[in-house]
């Protein structure tokens, strides 16, 4: 099997000690977003195992909306990452 070097580390160890690989974020192209696949980007951006540019161009983000899961699951946890909870925490 080959596996492609890219920039950054192969794996990353999380501050709850599990440990985090490239393998574990969503697949480039991702449309459908749902809290669980947020919550992997954010984590992989603030462990250091992908830069904030290369996940906006990975994933085709805005650097509003990845700014806005970022304080979103900071303030409030991966629950104000669901698409029906953005109301109740946006207004918070």
């Amino acid at each position: 099997m080959f596996l492609k070097k890219g920039s950054g580390p192969r794996v990353v160890t999380l501050p709850d000690g599990t440990q985090m690989t490239r393998a574990d974020l969503p697949p480039v192209g991702t449309t459908r977003w749902v809290a669980r696949r947020k919550a992997a980007v954010v984590r992989g951006v603030e462990s250091g195992l992908i830069s904030i540019d290369e996940a906006i161009d990975r994933y085709g983000l805005s650097a509003e909306e990845y700014g806005s899961w970022v304080d979103l699951a900071g303030t409030h946890g991966l629950e104000a990452l669901k698409t029906t909870r953005l109301q109740q925490y946006r207004g918070a």
